[in-house]
């Protein structure tokens, strides 16, 4: 169990950075998801970490000790692909036994670790099959349990989920978040779903264009985003962001004006903010309500399962259930005011609002 620090840490590849300036902390025993879009840098962060490539700039640590340029073999280290990486002309029982026997361990060690594994991933009744013939989600939880039989100090799993169906992918988030537990050690995911990331994670690292855009808890990064980047990157739907005009301590956009206290209207003054507001956390109410809120014409109602999503003039999405009757006409947006979040339309970045802890 160890952690690990990347400090100041970039790689770049002839012209390309693919990672710029990366400071990030992972704590001893912590899951930490690597999120971001294709080509923004985490799977060259894991493989830096992973020792498979090494950086342009900065440092590796772990513990405290410098592994910048320490070799994958010296690393105690187990790396889980997207592609499996198991040896399919032998059985289940000498794919788990593998990592043991070259670092000739006793046999009764050896057997005693394989029936463990072999239980904590459910494999115990396929032991004996040659590894070809299980099926892909088996696979999966083979390579898994391949890299955990060895006790590596740091875990890294590179998008393991993404070549499995969708049921497996739902009950392997349980079970890699149960074998995390169990086995005590830190993780590092990489990953592209930021359902897999806010289900599995203690902490969300988002990355894109090789920057580090935001740090935090799941609930922490999709509630309080430090950007528009991650305010639109995070939620299905994203986050609602409207263009606004702060007058005096109203707030115009489209559908009409909102209220502000005294505090938010100074944090707002002299940027040109954007109002963001997750889809889930607006009310709908009829365009004759007495209550203050935002007009807008409805364009499309689309059912998923027991919700529905609303879609409104200006690409504005509502979540609501969906036996929620909801006319072709137009609808009042009700906007908690707890639940607004201001953004810089020029910068991108998350402007401080009193009272509610923005960046």
């Amino acid at each position: 169990m160890t952690a690990i620090d990347l400090v100041g840490l970039g790689k770049t590849f002839g012209s390309v950075a693919a990672v710029r300036d990366l400071n990030l902390a992972v704590g001893d025993k912590q899951f930490v998801a690597l999120l971001g879009p294709s080509g923004c840098g985490k799977t060259t962060t894991m493989n830096m970490i992973a020792g498979i490539e090494t950086p342009t700039t900065g440092q590796i640590l772990f513990d405290g000790v410098e592994v910048t340029r320490l070799p994958p073999q010296r690393r105690n280290i187990g790396f889980v692909f997207q592609n499996y990486a198991i040896f399919t002309h032998m059985t289940v029982r000498q794919n788990l036994a593998f990592a043991l026997k070259v670092r000739h361990r006793p046999g009764r060690e050896v057997r005693q670790r394989v029936a463990e594994v072999a239980a904590l991933m459910r494999l115990t009744e396929h032991l004996d099959r040659p590894a070809a013939s299980l099926s892909v989600n088996e696979m999966q939880k083979l390579a898994i349990g391949r890299s955990a039989i060895a006790r590596p100090a740091i875990f890294l799993l590179d998008e393991p989920l993404s070549n499995v169906d969708a049921a497996f992918r739902v009950f392997m988030r349980s079970e890699l978040k149960h074998i995390q537990r169990e086995l005590q050690q830190t993780m590092v995911y990489v990953t592209h779903d930021q359902t897999e990331a806010m289900s599995l994670a203690d902490r969300i690292a988002v990355m894109h264009q090789g920057l580090l855009q935001q740090v935090g808890t799941p609930a922490e990064v999709y509630l309080k985003p430090a950007n528009t980047f991650v305010a639109r990157f995070m939620g299905s739907p994203s986050m609602n962001l409207l263009p606004a005009r702060l007058e005096g301590t109203r707030l115009a956009c489209a559908g009409g004006q909102l209220t502000l206290d005294t505090a938010t209207a100074a944090a707002l003054a002299g940027h040109e903010p954007l109002l963001g507001i997750r889809p889930e956390d607006i009310q709908l109410a009829d365009a004759s309500d007495a209550r203050e809120g935002l007009v807008l014409p409805v364009e499309l109602v689309e059912p998923i399962g027991p919700r529905a999503i609303v879609h409104l003039a200006g690409d504005i999405k509502v979540v609501t259930d969906k036996r929620a009757t909801v006319g072709s006409g137009g609808v009042k947006l009700l906007i908690p005011t707890d639940k607004r979040r201001f953004f810089d339309a020029a910068s991108g970045l998350a402007i401080a609002e009193a009272g509610h802890g923005q960046a």
